[in-house]
């Protein structure tokens, strides 16, 4: 059974950082296109950044880019999203998710398996 559990999350002060992590079972990071998405209550997904089945190629939204850093260690089956610079505007539900459909990630709403998300919050 393929799952996807999310952890990391929390609250940090505006310039801080988090780094979250998926942890994958039932199958192998390299094999899935994998993304980061977040998700205010009421609000639709919005993709941050993911990472491509097999070349590793990465992809980052535009408010993310330069910032967030999307990793992949293949021998612990995780996928990391780490967050430098944090601002208040990054306080979402973060989620991950993973598609065996393509190959080449996308930010958009296409992903088959999704994790429970984690919280977090950039507060003073």
């Amino acid at each position: 059974q393929l799952k996807l559990v999310e952890s990391g999350g929390g609250l940090v002060q505006p310039g801080g950082s988090l780094k979250l992590s998926c942890a994958a079972s039932g199958f192998t990071v390299d094999h899935y296109a994998i993304a980061w998405f977040r998700q205010a209550p009421g609000k639709e997904r919005e993709g941050v950044s993911c990472i491509n089945a097999g070349d590793g190629s990465t992809k980052y939204a535009d408010s993310v880019k330069g910032r967030f850093t999307i990793s992949r260690d293949v021998v612990k089956n995780t996928v990391y999203l780490q967050m430098d610079s944090l601002k208040h505007e990054d306080t979402f539900v973060y989620y991950c998710a993973a598609t065996i459909l393509f190959s080449s990630c996308v930010l958009s709403d296409e992903y088959d398996y999704w994790g429970q998300g984690t919280q977090v919050t950039v507060s003073s």
